[in-house]
């Protein structure tokens, strides 16, 4: 059976990565948003990342989507558009497909180069499966491709990706969702929950370093991409659980005073003085059903696992 795939760049980055860096040194607190992690490396070193032992969501997730496969088919219906932003590997992905059986399935990524190679081997994989990939920025828009086929939708979002953004963003993520699934989406979607601190603090400085790595590559990019002057060796990595916020931050934290150079722009950096680069908050049911609730969906059902470390959640969309 001859493969179906077709791709689509919607150019998805509205803020140059050139100009986030300026603008985010910028700051008195310096900040640059986590999607800019996903260049090619990037994404394979998060890739890496969910291989660690001590990040829990993928191994945990991966489970509880193999034992409840068949279960929210027989909620969701066979059929549907399945949708997924920021697919990655499509690793799993591929856990619901055969329970599934989707009318097409389209993958968002915001690296175009990862997502045309992900989206190749997934359309040989699954023959039957007309696969349509949307190069996006998917915390700004959804865009649809033309070639989808009309039915009921299904967005899956699984990997607690929705803690990466701040509590306001989420909720517009969520109405963004709602509107692109219509009036007769779901919604399929995995959090992590709030636990032990020690817990926590591992899974984001995992021993084999990948994590640091993956951070620390953000400057490696903009030394490669921007020509930024900066060299990675003075500075490290520095995650924690900010547990009156409710969120794990990650920082690339100065180890000396330097002066970082970007074209015809100077920045001074303290010893000791940050680059905030992600924040990954944590939801109890509850806070995660209000939300929900708030941004247009009401649930159908969800599944806690039996350590409490992880949710998933299949919601409907409401009037």
């Amino acid at each position: 059976m001859e493969t179906l795939v077709t791709f689509h760049d919607y150019k998805p980055e509205t803020l140059s990565f050139h100009d986030a860096v300026i603008e985010g040194f910028s700051r008195e607190r310096k900040y640059i948003p986590p999607k800019f992690f996903y260049d090619e490396r990037g994404s394979k070193l998060f890739d890496k990342i969910c291989e660690q032992p001590e990040y829990y969501p993928p191994s945990v997730e991966r489970r509880m989507l193999l034992r409840l496969a068949d279960e929210i088919a027989s909620l969701t219906g066979t059929g549907r558009i399945l949708i997924e932003p920021g697919v990655g590997s499509a690793a799993k992905v591929r856990l619901l497909l055969n329970a599934l059986q989707p009318a097409a399935f389209i993958p968002m990524d915001i690296s175009f180069d990862y997502l045309k190679s992900v989206a190749t081997v997934l359309a040989r994989e699954y023959p039957w499966l007309p696969v349509h990939a949307a190069c996006v920025d998917f915390t700004h828009s959804l865009p649809i491709p033309q070639q989808t086929p009309h039915g009921p939708r299904l967005l899956f979002f699984p990997g607690s990706s929705l803690g990466n953004l701040h509590l306001d963003e989420a909720a517009k993520f969520l109405e963004m969702v709602r509107e692109t699934v219509a009036d007769d989406g779901m919604l399929l979607i995995g959090v992590d929950t709030k636990k032990c601190e020690t817990l926590l603090n591992a899974a984001y400085n995992d021993a084999a370093g990948v994590t640091a790595e993956f951070n620390l590559n953000l400057l490696h990019r903009m030394h490669h991409e921007l020509g930024v002057d900066c060299n990675p060796i003075t500075f490290k990595h520095h995650a924690f659980y900010n547990a009156k916020i409710g969120r794990i931050e990650m920082h690339l934290v100065s180890k000396q005073n330097q002066e970082i150079r970007i074209n015809n722009h100077r920045f001074n950096l303290e010893r000791g003085e940050s680059l905030h680069t992600e924040n990954s908050y944590k939801y109890t049911p509850e806070e995660f059903l209000v939300l929900a609730s708030r941004s247009g969906f009401k649930s159908i059902r969800h599944w806690v696992d039996d350590d409490g470390l992880f949710a998933i959640y299949l919601l409907e969309a409401r009037d």
